[in-house]
């Protein structure tokens, strides 16, 4: 086996930091690697998708991954790159995530062949341990200086809250996962985002001492954006992997949202696309920024990984409605609705859409799109107009029931950009 993985990584400038040897890992045939997820939700969001794909990227290259899910040490919590102690979860609700989790994970990786992944929870081993077997088969291998020395400790001193016994053990108990799963599985490597650094090498650590064994960890960059808003955050909120919490639409148009100055980083870090390929996308993106043909590559490859060709053509469908390209008509009305959640709306009750309807005039002057009913005729006559996608002809055309998308919504737009939702009530 070659050092493809790590190679492969480093040319996508995604080592951080790596434990000597660890290049050297991969020249000896199949390695076995794990990643650990915290259960703080039953999903997970963009802010994992980099892990993820590190354990894909390491079962493609001929490899062993393991996703370790914290059913054990979700019921503390880890304090790495936290200002404050979280909030303790009770133990139906880890579990509750715990089964989220393996769901989510289970769309990504491939549990079948030579190098299937595996999912386990560390609540397998953690749940039965007694306080003084690990003092005594843990605790002892560690020393409080060297436990103050470590950057998430230090940094959580400085807080005027400070660090509770719980999380000041918690890397401990993540460094008895490792020991754990190189007795069982034989693994070797810890993977993890930068700020899991101190927490992989006190497994290391504790491997050296307990078992005589070298084993490796190697970090990536905790992934930012240039404009200093948290990645993964929008206004809407958080940005999920599941598409019953973040839609495929609004997901395919957080990466197409991308800022011109992250949009390589990202495509070298979320996708499978080479490094020179993306060179290739990132030269023409040059040429023409405003075409954002840099960011529709992005979204496109990462929305599929995502969410499936089927979730992609949905997201690409309801981008075309949004911009005007695609009849509202070519949505279900719950799609399009998600697509104009952020545009005002007026509710209509049905009964002034049955029979012969009502003038488009008025619904335009109540609904706010025109100021007066004769600003609504003149933005008519001017061919400014659009209902559902199609343009209004006339200042005597009604609007009827039937043309409500699943008899729920119509959509009004005024120009290209100004849209308006009518609500279909009764």
């Amino acid at each position: 086996m070659s050092t493809h993985f790590f190679d492969d990584l480093e040319a996508r400038g995604l080592v951080h930091s790596a434990s000597e040897g660890a290049r050297q890992l991969f020249d000896n045939g199949p390695v076995t690697g794990y990643i650990g997820f915290d259960p703080t939700a039953a999903s997970l969001h963009v802010g994992s998708l980099l892990q993820i794909i590190a354990l894909m990227r390491l079962q493609r290259a001929g490899h062993n991954p393991i996703a370790l899910v914290g059913g054990g040490t979700g019921m503390i919590g880890d304090p790495s790159g936290k200002t404050a102690e979280r909030q303790l979860l009770t133990r139906a609700d880890v579990e509750r995530n715990v089964q989220g989790l393996r769901d989510t994970l289970g769309r990504f990786l491939d549990f079948e062949g030579e190098h299937a992944a595996r999912v386990i929870d560390n609540h397998d081993w953690l749940g039965g341990l007694g306080l003084i077997e690990f003092l005594r088969d843990v605790g002892k291998h560690f020393t409080v200086n060297y436990m103050l020395a470590k950057d998430s400790v230090a940094r959580r001193l400085e807080q005027e809250g400070g660090l509770s016994v719980t999380e000041f053990a918690y890397s401990l108990l993540q460094a008895h996962d490792f020991g754990v799963l190189n007795d069982r599985y034989g693994c070797a490597l810890q993977l993890g985002g930068s700020d899991q650094w101190g927490n992989i090498t006190a497994g290391m650590e504790l491997i050296r001492r307990t078992r005589g064994r070298h084993v490796h960890g190697i970090v990536q960059p905790l992934i930012t954006t240039s404009s200093g808003v948290k990645f993964g955050k929008t206004e809407a909120g958080t940005v999920w992997l599941d598409a019953d919490r973040t839609s495929p639409f609004r997901f395919y148009q957080f990466w197409l949202n991308t800022d011109d100055r992250d949009v390589e980083h990202y495509l070298k870090a979320f996708t499978f696309l080479s490094v020179q390929e993306i060179a290739g996308i990132v030269a023409e993106h040059g040429q023409n920024a405003a075409a954002r043909g840099a960011q529709r590559r992005l979204a496109v490859e990462v929305t599929r990984l995502v969410h499936g060709d089927e979730g992609l053509a949905r997201a690409e469908r309801a981008t075309g409605v949004l911009f005007g390209s695609v009849a509202a008509q070519e949505l279900p009305a719950a799609e399009l609705l998600d697509v104009f959640a952020d545009v005002p709306s007026t509710e209509v009750a049905r009964t002034r859409l049955e029979g012969e309807g009502m003038s488009v005039v008025d619904l335009l002057a109540e609904a706010g799109v025109a100021s007066s009913k004769g600003e609504a005729r003149r933005l008519i006559q001017g061919g400014g107009i659009s209902l559902n996608g199609g343009r209004v002809g006339s200042v005597d055309q009604r609007v009827r029931a039937e043309e409500a998308i699943d008899g729920q919504v119509l959509l009004l737009r005024k120009g290209k950009k100004d849209n308006h939702v009518v609500r279909v009530a009764g």
